[in-house]
């Protein structure tokens, strides 16, 4: 009955992204990469939602939550701010330039030289993190939800094997032959069985602590375990309150507002008006994400307590304890959707890059559009089919690689970030400024790294606090060779007419609400 289920879920949203995307021209850059510039508002909110949540975040921040309770909410209701932030502030001055990358702008504001090391930077986080730990960790969920190795009589590294090529070769064709739309489309019906299938594990759970009384559970779980209910994290804390100031606001604003895979969606927006309208969408859910990725850690705390072996296992416990059977088949598919979203969405993004900032620019500079699509689509398959055969070993790394490999991404998150903001906000900082601030920000953050786990351990600030240190020192060092050596026409940007740029008049007001929700939370859990 769940695999029934499950397939028949999974086939449903195949079937509507054909249908959706068959008339889209997919031959031009445009229409292959960002959808023909034609995706919504509701679109781009539920494909936003549904790149960031994947099996990685929902099994480990409920793990985290487990252990630490609702602190570590953090990482979800600050990105609200964020994403009100990228829609005021950066996305009017994407879409008046007419960007189909990010890396697009570097090379305007500085040189192609910059934007090819930030492509490059881009592309290497996707190849070795992110698509091999996507793929690893969802085939580990889908081999233990549906017993693969039982069912199958295979080992369970055979298991892996085989849920990581079936996951890989599925996202592949979304992502490398459907195009930014088919993407975007399976993600907006994902998202809302993700929502509904995510909101009703701690509806269950609440439920069986009350009894069948929801109101008697939230009170039963919040009156038992009051230190879990506390939002100010110690300085011991996995996120010490301190750092919602300092590096956690830029991790997060480099999330929504400069990473590929994030922003993409959009970029393809049909207007400026549609693209704030789901960025603010998307932050509001942001906010009810912790119902999803927090309370049923706690919810898992309560039932369970000190019998888990694993913090990881809190949320898979839990599903299966308090989920019908009848229901293990949608959520199973609703999960694998998250996974493929997350696994496609960088890939789309890998593709896109490869395309619009390697292929055309070195390779084949008289490339027709047709030709770089066609190119990037290649690189797409052999990326792919490399992160497939990297991803089973991740089972073989010591314990905590994904969350090294989190605080590695800021050798290139900061960098980046510091030469956009600073792109953006002067016009006379030269292009020798933006390489010597990403070499400094990622040589001084290694440097970082490898004396923390080393000689120096436990002796520096959070690496959160690190990465606001270096922020500010960059953008320092990127001023002061500003006025020493300024550029010798200062930048101008023009508006291309690609889309029109017309702001939604709400969006500062709805945005600003949106903010004093989230202080509003920390307020009242604090």
């Amino acid at each position: 009955m769940g695999i029934l289920s499950f397939l028949g879920f999974t086939l449903l949203v195949g079937i509507i992204s054909y249908l959706a995307t068959r008339k889209t021209d997919e031959s031009s850059s445009d229409g292959y990469f960002l959808g023909g510039r034609s995706l919504t508002g509701v679109v781009i909110a539920g494909s936003l939602l549904l790149t960031n949540l994947s099996t990685e975040q929902i099994v480990g921040l409920n793990g985290q939550a487990f252990t630490e309770g609702i602190l570590v909410m953090a990482w979800e209701t600050l990105a609200a701010i964020a994403m009100v932030v990228t829609a005021i502030f950066l996305l009017p001055r994407y879409l008046k330039g007419g960007i189909t990358t990010v890396p697009q702008f570097l090379e305007r504001r500085y040189d192609t030289t910059t934007k090819a090391i930030a492509s490059g930077l881009f592309l290497s986080g996707y190849v070795v993190v992110f698509l091999p730990i996507v793929l690893y960790s969802g085939s580990l969920a889908i081999s233990t939800m549906f017993d693969v190795p039982e069912v199958l009589g295979v080992s369970k590294n055979m298991s892996i094997w085989i849920c990581v090529f079936g996951i890989g070769i599925t996202g592949s064709i979304y992502a490398i032959f459907g195009g930014l739309k088919a993407v975007a489309v399976s993600d907006t019906i994902n998202a809302v069985g993700l929502l509904i299938g995510g909101v009703m594990i701690p509806i269950f759970g609440l439920l069986e602590i009350g009894d069948g009384n929801l109101g008697q559970g939230i009170t039963t779980l919040m009156d038992t375990n009051p230190e879990k209910f506390n939002s100010i994290g110690s300085s011991e804390a996995s996120v010490p309150f301190a750092t919602i100031f300092t590096g956690m606001m830029l991790v997060q604003l480099f999330y929504w507002g400069t990473n590929q895979a994030i922003i993409q969606r959009a970029l393809g927006a049909k207007n400026l008006k549609e693209g704030q309208k789901g960025l603010i969408l998307a932050s509001f859910i942001k906010i009810l994400g912790p119902l999803i990725v927090v309370l049923p850690g706690v919810i898992a705390f309560h039932m369970f307590g000190d019998t888990l072996s694993n913090a990881d296992e809190a949320y898979p416990t839990l599903v299966s304890k308090v989920l019908p059977l009848s229901l293990v088949g949608f959520f199973a598919a609703v999960l694998f959707g998250a996974i493929l979203s997350s696994f496609n969405s960088a890939l789309n993004s890998s593709v896109t890059l490869f395309g619009i900032d390697i292929y055309k620019e070195y390779i084949n500079k008289e490339a027709s559009e047709q030709q770089v699509v066609k190119a990037g689509k290649l690189f797409g398959v052999v990326l792919a089919l490399l992160s497939m055969f990297i991803a089973p070993f991740i089972a073989n790394a010591p314990d905590g690689l994904f969350g090294y490999l989190q605080q590695v991404n800021g050798c290139y998150s900061i960098p980046i970030l510091t030469i956009i903001v600073v792109g953006y906000l002067t016009k006379n900082v030269p292009a020798i400024a933006a390489k010597i601030a990403i070499g400094s920000g990622a040589v001084l953050y290694l440097l970082y790294m490898i004396l923390d786990s080393t000689i120096m351990k436990g002796q520096f600030p959070h690496f959160l606090h690190v990465m606001a240190i270096l922020f500010v020192l960059n953008v320092v060092i990127m001023l002061v060779i500003g006025k020493l050596h300024p550029r010798e026409v200062p930048y101008q940007q023009e508006y291309t007419r690609e889309v029109d740029i017309t702001p939604w008049k709400n969006v500062k007001i709805v945005g600003g609400l949106i903010c004093a929700i989230v202080i509003g939370i920390y307020i009242y859990f604090s």
